[in-house]
């Protein structure tokens, strides 16, 4: 299975989800890091890294 920038988000919605079930406090950090992805995501900037 490749793994294509369509994929990524739901990646760290699922990780995301996960860490929050587990660990309720991480709900901020979590959040924060899944906002800064996404936003990184949607300018392209992991285009320019190949991934």
């Amino acid at each position: 299975m490749t793994i294509t920038a369509a994929h990524i988000p739901a990646i760290v919605a699922l990780i995301a989800g996960i860490l929050i079930l587990i660990m309720p406090r991480l709900l901020n950090i979590v959040v924060a890091i899944y906002l800064i992805c996404i936003g990184l995501i949607g300018l392209g900037v992991l285009r320019f890294l190949h991934l």
